[in-house]
């Protein structure tokens, strides 16, 4: 074994013994779940017994986990920097961990336009939370004042606009896949949105 394969093998059986604390599980609960007994699973999680793949699969999907979440390893490309759009005002961040997300962060001065003509509605979901300011939400046909420290979630189908009210505001929002492609178009003739 390298040292490469000595990290991941200790990674995954701190990670076992965390997520079955995280449940509040005893280890007689998880070996009971995963169908195997008490002490094996406690070698496994001191590094007592080989780690077989069999067994992996089965823990993962008692712990309610998959294969691929229970042995990855963080990447050096654990801190991401930004993407600039300097001329929409906004700072985009992908999510690495999930390629058809995006993190956006957006300052915002003017209030929404509720012309129907300026209301975007496209597949998707967005979330956003406030991190200065007022943001004024316009969906469908509601209107939701989100204050510092609000966040918001909504479906994207629904004709909506978002801007400022009293002045600036600023917004760290995610958008999905659809979300994203949906305000694309957008970010060329609005910056509402």
């Amino acid at each position: 074994m390298t040292q490469d394969d000595d990290d991941v093998d200790s990674l995954v059986r701190k990670r076992i013994r965390a997520l079955r604390a995280a449940q509040g599980w005893s280890l007689e609960e998880l070996a009971n779940r995963a169908r195997m007994s008490q002490s094996s699973l406690s070698r496994i999680e001191n590094g007592q017994r080989r780690l077989a793949l069999d067994q992996l699969l089965t823990l993962a999907r008692a712990l309610d986990t998959t294969l691929d979440q229970l042995v990855e390893t963080a990447g050096d490309d654990v801190i991401s920097s930004p993407v600039i759009d300097g001329a929409h005002g906004v700072l985009r961040w992908p999510v690495k961990a999930d390629p058809g997300m995006t993190v956006l962060r957006q300052r915002m001065t003017d209030p929404p336009s509720d012309s129907p003509a300026r209301l975007r509605a496209h597949p998707g979901r967005e979330w956003f939370v406030v991190l200065s300011g007022t943001a004024v939400l316009l969906l469908g046909n509601r209107r939701f004042r989100v204050e510092t420290n609000q966040a918001a979630e909504f479906p994207t189908m629904l004709p909506h606009a978002l801007g400022a009210e009293g002045g600036p505001c600023e917004v760290l929002g995610i958008f999905d896949r659809d979300a994203r492609r949906g305000h694309q178009g957008d970010r060329a003739t609005s910056r509402e949105d």
